[in-house]
């Protein structure tokens, strides 16, 4: 799986992230802390807004940035991103009323929900071979996996030595190497092969994305990834500290045991991949978390909770993991930051749905009952995945174009069948705006 490191281009990119997730780790604790300061017993609330607004920037905020990604340089673009979220780290320390802090979350968030989807759209432009692309996935996910394991161990240890305030200087300083080590490579650009205006260019991942069968599939597995993260992340400290009584050193236990399950799933998944199809290995992550989503509604101990948490964090990479190779096999490279952006802004919608459901219900009724109703939407997107994705999803579709001249240069393009028929690489574009309904 280090293999792919070699490329100079791709070290100094994952170098990147690493040490801005590392960053943003200590802003999400600081952030806790922040808002505890300001609202006292209300942090909770305070957290709540801010967490939705962050979700609200993601979807709102994702479409528009890939827009304009697709005519920007792509390396001024990223180094932009990162000192804007610099800036806004640096005042963070400086903030005495809540609604500053909800000001500064927006533009936080909404530069991340620029970058990084312009950020993941540049990594199959740099790893060429889906191998490698592959490795790439798996190495990001346990990259994500690691901070949330490493940020709040790291933050703990540097609070007995300086205050909560200080810690958005490690904040500052990830996205500022960040910056310098995306401005160490050169990154391919690839421009639109023909002009669109505004609101094509930001409607256009949308599109494709609605318009590709694997993609309504990927959409549709999101909620269930949703549904069962929502769970885990905002009910797991009600379990532990309130329905076993434990303490919240046992809480960080459990999250760390989703997250080795996580990590466990992604050392595992390149060699897996190389053997089945995205859709076999996806289908069954999805029924993973369903099935766990529905135990949960059953767990009367905290041993069951930490091997549900480890089956559900496994579960949840098996179907994030690959999803960037869907994405990759979907769209031409002038068109990849417009769908990665479109992803981003869906995958997080389902997130913005099933976040306040999770702790909403939770109070309403009943944990159990809770459990339940997410495995029903988890168990649903499994379904509705299984019939928008079609078992035969090959890359080469066979099609037809009865719109085009007998001498028209793309009927030549690929493997000719007959008049007006081939088959190449199908992805949505503008000789091809929808998927071939006999396929």
């Amino acid at each position: 799986m280090l293999a792919v490191l070699r490329n100079r281009t791709y070290r100094h990119l994952f170098l990147a992230q690493v040490i801005a997730l590392v960053g943003t780790g200590l802003a999400t604790v600081a952030l806790g802390l922040l808002a505890f300061d300001l609202a006292g017993d209300r942090a909770g609330a305070v957290l709540g807004t801010a967490l939705a607004i962050k979700m609200i920037a993601y979807v709102a905020v994702a479409p528009i940035a890939g827009a304009f990604a697709e005519v920007l340089p792509r390396r001024a673009m990223l180094v932009a991103l990162d000192l804007i979220r610099a800036a806004v780290a640096l005042c963070l320390p400086f903030v005495s009323e809540i609604w500053q802090l909800y000001v500064l979350i927006f533009v936080l968030q909404s530069a991340s929900a620029a970058f990084t989807p312009a950020f993941q759209a540049t990594i199959p432009d740099v790893l060429l071979a889906e191998k490698d692309y592959t490795r790439a996935l798996s190495l990001s996910r346990l990259a994500y996996d690691l901070e949330s394991l490493v940020s709040p161990m790291l933050a703990a240890a540097l609070l007995t030595v300086i205050s909560f305030h200080s810690l958005f200087a490690g904040t500052v300083f990830g996205f500022l190497a960040s910056a310098a080590l995306v401005v160490s490579v050169t990154l391919p650009n690839h421009p639109a092969k023909e002009r669109r205006s505004i609101y094509e260019r930001t409607t256009r991942g949308l599109k494709i994305y609605l318009a590709t069968p694997r993609l309504r599939g990927l959409l549709a597995l999101c909620l269930t990834v949703s549904a069962a993260g929502a769970m885990v992340i905002v009910n797991t400290v009600v379990f532990v500290q309130a329905k076993f009584e434990l303490t919240a050193s046992d809480t960080a236990i459990a999250l760390a045991a989703f997250g080795s399950g996580s990590m466990l799933a992604a050392l595992v998944l390149p060699r897996l991949l190389d053997r089945m199809p995205d859709r076999q290995v996806m289908l069954y992550g999805s029924a993973i978390l369903s099935a766990g989503l529905i135990a949960i509604a059953f767990i009367e101990s905290y041993g069951l909770l930490l091997a549900l948490w480890l089956l559900l964090g496994i579960g949840y990479s098996v179907v994030q993991t690959p999803s960037g190779r869907l994405l990759r096999r979907s769209a031409y490279p002038e068109d990849r930051p417009a769908l990665f952006a479109a992803h981003f802004a869906l995958s997080h919608a389902c997130w913005l749905i099933t976040y306040p459901l999770a702790g909403w219900l939770g109070v309403a009724i009943g944990l159990p009952g809770t459990a339940l109703v997410m495995a029903g939407m988890g168990a649903a997107g499994f379904v509705t995945a299984l019939s928008l994705w079609e078992m035969a999803d090959e890359a080469e579709v066979e099609h037809s174009h009865d719109d085009l001249a007998d001498d028209d240069p793309h009927l030549r393009e690929g493997h000719h069948r007959q008049g007006r028929r081939h088959s190449h690489a199908f992805m949505i574009d503008r000789l091809h705006p929808d998927w071939p309904r006999e396929h």
